[in-house]
């Protein structure tokens, strides 16, 4: 029988970047604050990106195949925290956020960030209330050097 306290405390010892997941679909760009990614493979160079499946970010990386992630700077938790909040609720989060397009995908990337990359998806896991998307890299870039924000110095627990 599985111990749902022991569980959520273990699953939340794995520790997490916070990132910003730029997304869209045609004209249309969202984002998303992402915590549950990592490298996959060196060659191909390969991430691996969950998403949540009832999301409009999931419906537009179905819809384009494609997705950026700007890698956040610690101190940068009001940010992260902006993009938390459901695009149904609030909107365009992105008004008032600098922004660029990516070369290669066309989604946004965040100018105040320490870099991204632009991956497009070659594979997915359908399992459970999230999506695993793999994805390849197929553009990087740095803006500057700097400590990536991660969840557990927020104080927030996702996930568990």
């Amino acid at each position: 029988m599985l111990d749902e306290q022991a569980k959520k405390t273990m699953l939340r010892k794995i520790p997490h970047g916070l990132y910003i997941c730029g997304v869209k679909d045609g004209e249309e760009v969202n984002g998303f604050t992402a915590s549950w990614l990592m490298q996959a493979s060196f060659k191909p160079p390969l991430v691996v990106n969950c998403v949540k499946g009832d999301s409009i970010s999931h419906e537009m990386i179905e819809k384009s195949g494609v997705f950026a992630i700007s890698f956040l700077e610690d101190g940068q938790k009001d940010l992260a925290e902006k993009f938390f909040k459901p695009m149904r609720r609030v909107g365009n989060k992105f008004e008032d956020v600098e922004f660029e397009l990516g070369k290669e995908t066309g989604c946004p990337i965040i100018k105040d960030s320490l870099g991204y990359i632009e991956c497009q998806v070659v594979g997915k896991v359908d399992k459970g209330d999230h999506t695993v998307y793999v994805g390849e890299v197929i553009a990087a870039g740095v803006h500057r050097e700097g400590k990536q924000l991660n969840l557990e110095t927020t104080g927030w627990n996702y996930g568990g």
